[in-house]
């Protein structure tokens, strides 16, 4: 007896040691992240690069937040960085090239960033690198509202127009574009451009009825995201109207519509209406009864 207890203990500690090493080894296992790099040049400006970080949690991929980068231009050392950043809650962050990279920068006809994680308890350390070429893109029109746009290459120290590239031509409206017509994209030919025809007549302005149009290249695997814009005075007036003294839907309680009063006083008679003649039967109702007791 004492030896079959024994043995029961013995295999008991047995599997409470391996249930504990497997739900260890599990704990231990860290997720491994994906980050994503695009570079962006906005109206041949101050060139930023953006970041996106996310890792497949129970078989689908999740955008991971306060995820602490160190971002550097072409080698990962000291002198070479960018900027420290940590991901939003969507995972995002971004950071421009700072002044004193600029000798960097410009030296250079190509470039690598790179991104470096170095880890923590619930992701392992991870790097991502992107190449890019440097470019630029250029907007102008015409009278007869045509709007052409070229992109240019660097190599060595010229402009060079690049052929084969796909531009966008919009009108900016808030957070988003609108097409300038039909076709969403134009590709450049061997003058590096690519021309369209305005065909958004009485879209609103401003004021003035300015609109702002944009030429863009949207995530390029060589030259990255470009986009230059430019002010031209092909929208509609826009004319603010003062409906304050007016009877409007938005108006004070004086100043309501007559449609809508009449609306809200028919409904309000025809409720009462019904309430009052059915009162009225109800009395007649009592009446009747009245009399026949009486009669009999």
């Amino acid at each position: 007896m004492r030896s079959l207890n024994r043995n029961i203990a013995f295999l008991a500690s047995f599997v409470f040691f391996f249930s504990t090493l497997a739900v260890f080894a599990q704990d231990s296992t860290k997720n491994s992240l994906n980050i994503a790099l695009s570079f962006y040049n906005e109206n041949n400006k101050i060139p930023y690069l953006g970041v996106k970080v996310k890792s497949k949690i129970d078989g689908k991929f999740r955008q991971i937040g306060s995820i602490p980068l160190a971002l550097y231009l072409d080698t990962d050392s000291t002198t070479n960085l960018i900027g420290k950043v940590v991901t939003d809650e969507n995972g995002q962050a971004a950071a421009s090239i700072p002044p004193t990279l600029k000798s960097q920068w410009g030296h250079f006809t190509k470039h690598d960033f790179i991104a470096v994680f170095d880890g923590d308890k619930k992701y392992e350390a991870t790097k991502a690198t992107v190449s890019i070429t440097r470019a630029k893109i250029s907007i102008d029109t015409s009278s007869d509202k045509k709007v052409v746009a070229t992109v240019y290459e660097l190599q060595d120290t010229n402009w060079v127009p690049v052929k084969g590239v796909d531009v966008g031509m919009a009108i900016r409206r808030m957070d988003a574009y609108l097409n300038i017509n039909e076709t969403a994209t134009f590709s450049t030919d061997s003058t590096g451009q690519a021309s369209a025809d305005f065909k958004r007549d009485n879209i609103p302005g401003d004021l003035k009825g300015d609109i702002i149009l944009v030429a863009k290249v949207d995530d390029n695997d060589k030259y990255g995201n470009l986009t230059a814009e430019k002010i031209v005075p092909w929208g509609s007036k826009f004319v603010a109207e003062n409906s304050f003294n007016k009877r409007t839907l938005f108006a004070t309680r004086d100043k309501a519509p007559i449609w809508l009063l009449i609306l809200a006083y028919s409904i309000a008679f025809s409720v009462w209406g019904t309430l009052v003649i059915l009162i009225v039967n109800l009395i007649k109702i009592r009446k009747l009864g009245i009399q026949a007791g009486s009669s009999h």
